[in-house]
């Protein structure tokens, strides 16, 4: 396949995307079919900015495609990406989360596995900077403690603040321990919608890992923060700002010249330093950067980012949590 320019074409046009309708069209190493939308006047209008063709007949896209976006409303997720697998042999990129329940997100690995067909979600959060920046550390955590505030909007109020807001941090969580989940104790509050806009998860994992994540949609500012404390490191993440903080307890030299700071110390009878690091931050597109990942995975280039698995076992943590605190509510 990777001889050829694949077809590539976006289901949904609506707030999110309109981007990658607009990413796709500027990409050279693929041809960007066109877009379908269910309401034909919106299709038509981005169609148009864009310069590209609206699709009438979405069957016709995807027989068209060797892979789709599908940026519909998360209740259409399974059943749009079901036809794209099963019936067009068309690879999928499904924005988060990927399907409603787990049953169907386990149809679509299924589906995906016996056609060798792609499955990658969007969880744009894996591809911040910020987070990014952290490669270069061997991160093990003991703690880790997530904050993730916004202002109430209107828009994804529909769902509860778990499917909306927190299920990003529980894909970064799950990214950074590798270990399975071991309990999980949960609670929240409705505030100003008759769903859930409060939520607080207490996650611990088979090795230990404890984790404390936040999620508000009732607050004066946004807030996106990770802290991650392990044995000789403790780092702070913000993933708004895209700033990325380390202090690193360490004896060796080539550490300590690079560092922005060094403090000594003696410990175990040894000088040991906490060494003060501010990793450079690339600057990029996460969007741009996760679809190219797309392209490149169609083409066998590389691996999806945050695959069909990765993002069913997200959905799994989310919904355990969001039925915890509605019994807890009852």
């Amino acid at each position: 396949m990777n001889s050829k320019k694949i077809n590539i074409g976006v289901i949904g046009s609506g707030h999110l995307g309109q981007y990658h309708v607009k990413h796709y069209k500027s990409m050279n190493n693929i041809n960007f079919l066109g877009l379908h939308d269910s309401n034909p006047e919106r299709g038509n209008e981005i169609a148009k900015k864009y310069e590209t063709k609206y699709f009438e007949n979405v069957f016709n896209l995807m027989e068209a495609c060797d892979g789709v976006s599908i940026v519909t409303p998360t209740e259409s997720h399974y059943d749009v990406a079901k036809i794209a697998l099963n019936e067009f042999g068309c690879n999928v990129f499904i924005e988060k989360p990927i399907t409603e329940t787990i049953s169907q997100a386990d149809d679509l690995i299924d589906h995906a596995q016996k056609n060798n067909l792609i499955i990658q979600v969007g969880h744009i959060e894996r591809l911040n900077p910020a987070l990014k920046a952290l490669e270069k550390y061997d991160i093990n955590p003991k703690f880790i403690d997530i904050q993730r505030l916004a202002p109430y909007t209107v828009r994804g109020t529909d769902v509860p603040v778990v499917l909306d807001l927190m299920i990003h941090d529980i894909d970064i969580l799950l990214s950074l321990v590798k270990s399975k989940v071991k309990s999980i104790h949960a609670s929240g509050v409705s505030i100003l919608t008759n769903s859930v806009d409060i939520a607080h998860a207490r996650i611990r994992f088979e090795n230990g890992t404890v984790s404390s994540v936040t999620a508000s949609r009732v607050a004066k500012d946004k807030v996106r923060k990770i802290k991650i404390f392990q044995d000789n490191l403790y780092s702070t993440i913000d993933l708004l700002l895209e700033q990325t903080e380390v202090y690193n307890i360490t004896k060796d030299p080539n550490i300590i010249e690079n560092a922005l700071q060094a403090e000594p110390f003696p410990i175990d009878n040894e000088k040991k330093y906490i060494v003060y690091e501010k990793p450079k931050i690339k600057n990029y597109d996460s969007l741009r950067e996760e679809l190219n990942n797309f392209v490149n995975s169609i083409l066998r280039i590389e691996n999806p980012i945050v695959n069909g698995i990765e993002a069913r076992n997200a959905l799994e943590v989310v919904i355990k949590i969001n039925e915890m605190i509605l019994e807890d509510l009852k």
